[in-house]
């Protein structure tokens, strides 16, 4: 491909937190790349693991952080998780939520019964990230899929990106039950499974979409289980030596700094870039210029055998010598 990266997609899949906002915050940037894309014209969907809005909560968050859109742009792993119990279970059933009002919200739309209590005898347990999930919510949950009900999480994520750094995410609490229970959800819906960015595509009508994320084990890695194209940046969770100690299935296509990325020439953002000023020979980093397109070359050079080699106290000194630590 030549030109800027976009040109060759015909969509643009973003993850949210930590590529477009922080919390309620906007990342650096964000808004001028994403205002510049509809300028172009460049098709967009935005798909968050966070299960905590609905997708027009989301929608409405974006448009006052200068981004705007519409509910019909977002798929949220609330909405996922709703559609796939919907299939496993009939019209009505009860369902246990933990998490925010608005999964509680996703599952009534489906027509399931959302309850709080294991009382209610629920048959299925949806847990989704909530500022306010404790001990009361998993406890419930505990007893209920004690009883047989079915678990399913919205995703794994183990944290959350915020401007105060990274915060407990529902992966974490997800792992507080399964220590409890000694087992793990019967099925995680979010990424990094292929789900939600299957979903988008195929409602869009894509043939060749881009997937944008901050981490490889969730944004990456469910590109490559959905056969996508992956831009990395470096806004959010994601850590530099994230790319280099990452096995082949969380390796992006792409690494930028940030969205600005979008707009650079598809071949220097490559992993490995075809000539970014930068080489790795007999185990050393030479060159100059920008140090992100050192960590290409490294990341294009971390592996051996088809597993990552670049983890050691080389890469990580060569990483502080870049400033990407």
């Amino acid at each position: 491909m030549s030109g800027a990266l976009v040109d060759g997609y015909d969509l643009v899949i973003f993850d949210l937190d930590g590529v477009v906002y922080l919390g309620d915050q906007a990342v650096v940037g964000a808004p001028e790349a994403l205002g510049k894309l509809r300028e172009r014209g460049v098709p967009r969907a935005y798909a968050t693991n966070n299960a905590s809005r609905r997708a027009t909560e989301v929608a409405a968050l974006l448009t006052s952080l200068q981004v705007p859109a519409d509910g019909a742009e977002v798929t949220t792993a609330a909405q996922a998780s709703a559609a796939v119990l919907a299939e496993m279970l009939p019209a009505g059933s009860p369902v246990l939520i933990v998490g925010a009002p608005a999964l509680h919200d996703e599952i009534a739309d489906v027509g399931l019964r959302p309850v709080r209590e294991a009382g209610d005898a629920p048959v299925a347990v949806v847990q989704g990230f909530g500022p306010t999930v404790g001990w009361e919510q998993l406890a419930e949950a505990s007893v209920a899929i004690r009883a047989g009900a079915k678990w399913v999480a919205t995703n794994a994520d183990r944290t959350l990106p915020t401007p105060r750094g990274p915060l407990p995410g529902n992966g974490s609490l997800v792992a507080a039950l399964a220590t409890a229970l000694g087992r793990q959800p019967d099925l995680v819906v979010g990424k990094p499974e292929p789900t939600l960015f299957e979903q988008i595509a195929r409602a869009r009508g894509a043939r060749r979409p881009l997937v944008v994320g901050d981490r490889v084990d969730t944004d990456i890695e469910g590109a490559h289980r959905a056969g996508m194209d992956s831009l990395l940046v470096l806004t959010g969770a994601g850590r530099p030596v994230d790319v280099l100690t990452a096995p082949p299935q969380r390796r992006p296509t792409y690494l930028a700094a940030d969205l600005g990325g979008l707009f650079a020439p598809a071949d220097e953002l490559r992993v490995p870039p075809k000539d970014g000023g930068w080489r790795v020979s007999d185990g050393r980093l030479s060159g100059s210029g920008d140090p992100v397109a050192a960590l290409r070359v490294l990341a294009g050079s971390a592996t051996l055998d088809g597993g990552p080699v670049a983890d050691g106290p080389d890469a990580e000194r060569a990483l502080r010598a870049l400033g990407l630590t």
